[in-house]
């Protein structure tokens, strides 16, 4: 396979990480407007849950895709092939496939299982140190003049960058407002009806409620990303 070949089919990818990206995500926000009406059956409102669970696994995928993606089309233009090129990609790709069995795992199990508590930290340790290091590479590269000896203006691929960094941060932010949904449901489905109590109701509805905002910044983050990797600003005016 021919080195252009090879970027058109990483470019591809990529493109096709951000698009359903964010159409699971929207599909998630909508099917949750359901799960939280209280006038719906509880039924209904059951279907909702598992067409909002089901949509939300493609957005957890492209997340984690989105980091090899990306550095594969580092590894196969001048941005990065002397640091990412060739043999390289090989341990990102690694790496990248095993953090997405995390995410797998734990959508599989539904939050039950002997190891759960196991995967779900070790993925929040891996977003834990990706956000850090993102944002601190990123950084890097937006106040020095030539960052990792790349002299062709980065500075479109650090933003893009630190808006990955700041999307998994949303995840994170996410999963700790939605805490409290889980006991909430349960209460909801052991009552058999719907509404459940104020309380009940209280904690499926403002869970998603406060989570709402975090939502929206990760479009925000995800519309940017592919606004800097299509315009990439200043790329002509570097000096």
């Amino acid at each position: 396979m021919t080195a252009s070949r090879a970027l058109s089919i990483a470019i591809v990818l990529h493109v096709f990480l951000l698009v359903y990206w964010l159409g699971g995500d929207l599909g998630t926000y909508y099917s949750s407007r359901y799960v939280m009406k209280r006038e719906v059956g509880l039924e209904a409102r059951s279907i909702a849950l598992k067409i909002m669970s089901f949509c939300d696994v493609f957005p957890r995928i492209c997340l984690v895709l989105f980091l090899p993606s990306g550095i594969t089309l580092m590894g196969l233009n001048n941005l990065g092939r002397d640091q990412f090129g060739g043999w390289r990609l090989i341990p990102v790709w690694i790496f990248g496939f095993a953090w997405l069995s995390l995410v797998i795992y734990e959508y599989r199990s539904h939050g039950v299982g002997k190891h759960i508590t196991l995967i779900r930290n070790a993925d929040l340790i891996i977003r834990y140190l990706l956000i850090v290091g993102l944002l601190i590479a990123s950084s890097v590269v937006l106040v020095i003049g030539d960052p990792f000896g790349v002299q062709t203006n980065p500075r479109w691929l650090a933003g893009k960058v630190m808006l990955y960094a700041i999307a998994i941060l949303m995840g994170v932010l996410i999963r700790r407002e939605l805490k409290p949904f889980g006991a909430a449901w349960v209460a909801l489905v052991r009552s058999g009806k719907s509404p459940g109590s104020d309380e009940i109701e209280s904690g499926i509805g403002g869970a998603i409620e406060r989570s709402e905002k975090y939502v929206y910044l990760i479009w925000v983050c995800v519309i940017g990303a592919a606004i800097l990797g299509i315009v990439k600003p200043g790329i002509m005016n570097y000096s």
